[in-house]
């Protein structure tokens, strides 16, 4: 198993900035979790994604309707990922952690495992954000090349082309395929997932049976297996597209930098940990009101890997403290004007590393 540390001793940059972004709070006197127009919105996406549900499933309609509502509802569902799951989760969203436990769960709902999802993400991506052999969100695959210390092959030729569909697919790749390879392996890439205890046993299974039976068997029974392939489909393809783009947007990009670290190595970081945060993510379409809203402020993802356990509502106001800090301390602050530009940037990476070498 690979590890990766960083040069922290003589970390000067983060405890500044952890000071300056305290000051704010208490200088404002308010929480760092959610406060009433985080859970307006939640409610707003819980509604819309429960009317689109039952829509579909029980009211008749245009097949062309069907689609357009299951392409909808697969949208609401990754905002739902955006807003509530990712700060529940983060323990962000309320100060009370059985609230942020049990909005954890709809991450369940959607289906995939809030256990499972807490190592891959909290503990091992934003540890090792950008680390090939140790980020997941980068793992090597043969369809896929996403960074220079990864293997080429030929079909990467050609990834820009395909990748979109790649997107389309991982959401059923993941809830149908990987969660079980990882409960079952007790892995998540290359490193070991804790050990389970009797509840999240429970849950994974009896959460893997509500998504079977609420995704597919029920609407085939009502709707017949055509309609529901063709809407399961739309559905999950709208779903991982939009996660996708959010996410990759935030890391694979032109501008981000990458490390390597092979399976038995144990590699030292030069940077302190919130340097290599800089360094390895970049916002996107920051003062887009719109973006910021739906996507949970995950386009001010530098503010989010630094300060991973304040609410997403209070990134933008934070993000120019980040930024000051940043110049003080003669740190490139990662940040492209539209979201249009950050994709572009994206797919000419992918591009390159499509090349061979």
């Amino acid at each position: 198993m690979p590890k990766v540390t960083y040069n922290n001793k003589q970390a000067i940059f983060y405890p500044a900035l952890k000071q300056a972004v305290e000051a704010y709070f208490q200088q404002n006197n308010i929480r760092k979790t959610g406060n009433r127009r985080l859970f307006l919105k939640t409610s707003l996406l819980f509604i819309v994604a429960l009317l689109a549900y039952c829509l579909l499933l029980f009211v008749a309609m245009p097949a062309i309707f069907g689609f357009l509502l299951s392409g909808l509802l697969g949208f609401v569902l990754a905002l739902i990922g955006f807003n509530v799951m990712h700060d529940a989760c983060h323990g962000s969203y309320s100060a009370n952690s059985k609230v942020n436990e049990l909005l954890g769960y709809t991450l369940n709902l959607i289906g995939g495992n809030s256990f499972i999802w807490k190592q891959k993400h909290n503990i091992i991506h934003h540890t090792y954000t950008n680390v090939d052999g140790m980020d997941d969100d980068i793992a090597k695959s043969p369809f896929v090349r996403m960074c220079s210390t990864q293997k080429w092959m030929p079909a990467h030729r050609v990834q820009q082309i395909y990748l979109p569909l790649l997107y389309a697919v991982s959401t059923l790749f993941w809830m149908l395929w990987q969660d079980f390879k990882r409960y079952f392996t007790r892995k998540v890439y290359t490193s070991k997932l804790p050990k389970m205890n009797r509840k999240e046993h429970i849950i994974f299974w009896a959460s893997k049976i509500v998504y079977l039976f609420l995704y597919i068997l029920l609407p085939i029974l009502l709707l017949g297996w055509l309609k529901w392939l063709t809407g399961f489909l739309i559905l999950n393809a709208i779903m991982g597209l939009t996660t996708a783009f959010v996410f990759q947007l935030a890391h694979v990009v032109e501008e981000t930098e990458f490390a390597f670290v092979g399976i038995n190595d144990t590699v030292i970081i030069e940077n302190e940990w919130a340097i290599h945060q800089i360094k390895t993510t970049a916002n996107f379409s920051p003062g887009n009101k719109l973006i910021t809203y739906l996507s949970g402020g995950l386009n001010y993802q530098v503010e989010h890997h630094l300060f991973p356990k304040i609410s997403h509502i209070h990134y933008p106001a934070i993000s120019e403290i980040v930024r000051k800090k940043c110049n003080e301390f003669d740190l490139q602050y990662l940040s492209t004007r539209s979201f249009l530009k950050a994709l572009s940037s994206h797919f000419r990476l992918i591009r390159q590393m499509g090349m061979q070498p």
